[in-house]
């Protein structure tokens, strides 16, 4: 079957209706649920009243004035708090990547806001740690499915040409999740004693919009096609695509969703030799997003700023700055991500988030010692510093660590392909927010001159093993990216002893068209 280039010429519409804006909108705020958690748990953590009803040993540590600057907040179960959410995800994505194939990923959506919608109830409401825990697994389940359909949903109802750029919209969402988050811990530190069941409560708002926003939605018309549902899909197909005649397009999923039925086990197809190439670049990708230190600064900002000697208003309002320049930085990248390509913009983050974490741990130690506040001129250098780091990550590694992990699998392996990157992410968020507070008492400074040599790394990675995949239709991906990479093309030629080529290999060009382009 020929390529599909959509965009230069082909009678497949590329054009962006309003219909596919309002479903990428609406599905998107699964990424406001994501963002929101990741900026309220840091707020809520540097109150006093959340600290004195849950973690008292760390009030007493925080308001003692000898106590060391860098192990203030050294607690595991304050660092539990954050991070137990990430290990409901990790399994909550695995079950939606089952059920976005079985049911579908608009009721994956609405699961993972029942899930979320539940979970700000208990933390709302909560009266004691259990109870306060319990609620954050349970938005850990509703991030974890909703992490693992969104970009899904995204990718197969955005025209091609506007693939990157919608699917980011996922991305800023989460962004502006963390800023509005940190807004509201902003107002609501001032509200005592309550102030903080008001900020957790607040997670229930992206949820309900999500909830009933996904039941003016459309489903995917490539998950109604694969779930036997053909006239159904043709007609979804005709609604976002806003016009009758997409014959052309339907014919391609059909087509493209026979050929995924005859691999029936995805899993088992995902750890085969010739989707290795995949597979490993998925894992790093999103080890090295999580390794590049974002959530020190996401998580815990309000706690950092008050180790550097800033006031409880001020540690607040530093962390509103961040989130307004995540935000704004995040435009960036929709704006650059299909013309400049994947790898440059990764390059580029890295480098920036390079230098600006050797310059703050330069000043750190120099200047915060065990007892001391560090000077105002050098906190907000510090400050600028943490600016900088997070506007680079915003415009590279944020976006596109979804965004690849989207675009790269073929139809067969995609939900399963899809859960190892969305599980990753989850693994490495946990790991981070469970170890750092315990990590910044004992390395100090040094800290950032660890998560300075992943970025090192990543770089490494993305400039000699990960292909570009920037403009190529999905049913090239296979020939014009993977096969021609140094390494990766050894594992794509695969030729099995029979004599047959491996499915994905170079000869068997069905298996090229696994995805077509204009639906991913």
């Amino acid at each position: 079957m020929p390529a599909i280039d959509s965009g230069t010429g082909s009678d497949i519409s590329g054009k962006l209706t309003k219909q596919v804006v309002v479903c990428s909108i609406i599905a998107a705020f699964g990424g406001l649920m994501f963002g929101y958690d990741i900026g309220i748990s840091g707020g809520v953590t540097s109150m006093d009243d959340f600290l004195i009803k849950f973690f008292p040993d760390v009030y007493v540590k925080k308001h003692k004035v000898r106590e060391d600057n860098y192990c203030k907040y050294n607690n595991p179960y304050l660092q539990l708090f954050t991070s137990s959410l990430y290990l409901a995800a990790i399994v909550a994505s695995f079950v939606a990547s089952i059920t976005c194939k079985s049911l579908g990923r608009k009721p994956t959506m609405q699961a993972a806001s029942v899930f979320f919608l539940v979970g700000a109830i208990l933390n709302t409401t909560a009266k004691d740690l259990t109870m306060l825990i319990v609620g954050r697994l349970c938005l850990g389940a509703g991030v974890g499915a909703g992490n693992q359909a969104v970009p899904l949903f995204i990718s197969e109802i955005a025209p091609p040409k506007y693939r990157g750029a919608l699917n980011i919209s996922f991305q800023m969402l989460i962004t502006i999740g963390i800023l509005s988050a940190n807004l509201i811990n902003y107002g609501t530190s001032r509200l005592k004693p309550y102030g903080w069941r008001i900020s957790l409560g607040g997670a229930a708002v992206p949820a309900l919009f999500l909830l009933f926003g996904s039941l003016a939605i459309v489903e995917t018309p490539t998950s109604l096609v694969e779930r036997g549902k053909k006239e159904k899909g043709l007609e979804a197909l005709r609604r976002i695509r806003g016009e009758k005649d997409v014959a052309k397009e339907f014919d391609e999923i059909v087509q493209a969703t026979d050929l995924s039925k005859q691999h029936k086990h995805s899993y088992r197809n995902l750890f085969k030799r010739n989707s290795r190439p995949q597979l490993v670049c998925a894992f790093f990708i999103h080890m090295f997003q999580q390794m590049t230190g974002i959530n020190i600064i996401m998580f815990y900002a309000p706690v950092l700023f008050q180790t550097m000697g800033f006031g409880g208003d001020a540690s607040l309002l530093s962390a509103v700055v961040t989130g307004l320049v995540n935000v704004v930085s995040t435009t960036v990248a929709i704006v650059t991500v299909d013309k400049f390509g994947r790898k440059a913009l990764l390059v580029e983050g890295s480098t920036q988030m390079l230098l600006a974490q050797i310059a703050m741990g330069v000043i750190l130690a120099l200047k915060l010692h065990d007892t001391n506040a560090i000077g105002n001129k050098y906190a907000m250098a510090v400050v600028f510093l943490i600016c900088i780091f997070v506007a680079g990550f915003a415009w590279s590694w944020g976006p596109l660590g979804w965004l690849i992990a989207s675009e790269m699998f073929p139809l067969h392996i995609r939900n399963a392909g899809f859960f190892c990157a969305v599980s990753t992410n989850m693994f490495f968020t946990f790991f981070i927010a469970q170890v750092f507070l315990t990590m910044l008492c004992h390395m100090k400074a040094g800290i950032f001159f660890f998560f300075g040599a992943w970025v090192i790394a990543n770089t490494i990675f993305v400039i000699f093993f990960l292909p570009e995949t920037k403009g190529i239709p999905i049913d090239e991906m296979e020939e014009r990216a993977w096969n021609k990479h140094w390494l990766w093309k050894k594992y794509c030629n695969q030729k099995p002893e029979n004599g047959k080529p491996a499915a994905g290999g170079d000869d068997q060009k069905p298996a090229q068209v696994d995805m077509p382009e204009q639906y991913l």
